[in-house]
């Protein structure tokens, strides 16, 4: 297959019925578009042009073969400006993995003004609490925790996540605040089951000097999913352990309370994840970029370290 610039040395020589007129107009020695002539007659088996002392002149097979490509090249370089006039202005359908309560509270806020910067991406977002594998799922982006940095995969961190113990002021109503996670074995609970297993998970807090304990309650409900466990808990029903982002905003307006205040579960960190690619799309670009630099802005890791 010829190469453009073959094509291009051809056509404009052909248009100016000169090497050097192609050559300025193509940004090359006059030998250089000779030479590139030369080699697109010798892969075509066909003499293209007569060259004499008064310039160049098609043969007959030069003028069939510039009918032939000279409205297709035209194309092919309005296709190329194109692309290179865009290729940095973020556009198409931008897939994302994140989790329903997550992508609400922190997630969905931002793209008004996310759309109003960038009017040519169209969000395509796949909520569920399931990690998904970005490359096979022909993925732009996932936000979440732990998943498996596989090859052509990167992890751009925004914060760590800590699983605490929370309750509603109804329901410590009366009850004497917990000291240590062994004190909640007799307290109703909003438990965690695995979707994957069905059983039940329990939770080991440890405090600042490193001791680690248990925190089992007396189920009193069970759900796959946290969004559920807040709103079970928000009603009073019982003691829930949860990351800090899914119940930030009820702890900061005081329907939440934490218990057990120096103790806690690592939940490790919460991640944007991306292919490594050296040419990132626009859109994915812009996209890490704007919920990066929120997190900084609203200081959101330090707020969900600070409960």
């Amino acid at each position: 297959m010829e190469t453009l610039s073959n094509l291009e040395s051809f056509v404009r020589s052909a248009e100016s019925a000169s090497f050097s007129e192609a050559g300025r107009r193509l940004a090359l020695t006059p030998a250089a578009v000779s030479r590139n002539v030369a080699q697109l007659e010798r892969n075509l088996g066909v003499r293209l042009f007569q060259r004499s002392t008064r310039g160049l002149k098609l043969t007959e097979e030069g003028e069939r073969f510039l009918n032939a490509i000279a409205g297709g090249l035209d194309s092919i370089q309005s296709a190329i400006a194109d692309v290179s006039v865009h290729a940095g202005q973020p556009a198409g359908t931008l897939k994302l993995s994140a989790a329903p309560g997550f992508a609400r509270d922190y997630l969905l806020p931002l793209m008004p003004t996310f759309l109003e910067q960038f009017p040519a991406v169209r969000p395509d977002w796949h909520l569920d609490n399931k990690q998904v594998d970005l490359i096979a799922g022909g993925y732009d982006a996932a936000v979440g925790g732990g998943f498996e940095l596989t090859p052509g995969v990167v992890a751009r961190e925004l914060a760590r996540i800590k699983i605490i113990a929370v309750a509603s002021p109804s329901f410590m109503s009366g009850r004497r605040p917990p000291v240590q996670p062994s004190d909640l074995q007799d307290w109703e609970g909003i438990v965690m089951r695995s979707a994957i297993t069905g059983r039940l998970r329990h939770r080991a807090l440890r405090n600042k000097s490193g001791q680690e304990q248990l925190a089992e309650l007396v189920p009193c409900m069970s759900m796959t999913e946290p969004d559920g466990m807040v709103q079970a808990a928000l009603m009073g029903m019982g003691v829930a352990l949860l990351a800090v982002p899914n119940v930030l905003r009820f702890l900061e307006t005081g329907e939440l309370v934490r218990l057990l205040p120096e103790w806690h579960e690592d939940a490790g960190p919460i991640s944007l994840y991306f292919a490594s690619q050296k040419l990132l799309p626009a859109k994915t670009r812009a996209f890490v970029n704007f919920v990066t630099e929120h997190f900084q802005r609203e200081r959101l890791a330090q707020r969900f370290q600070q409960f």
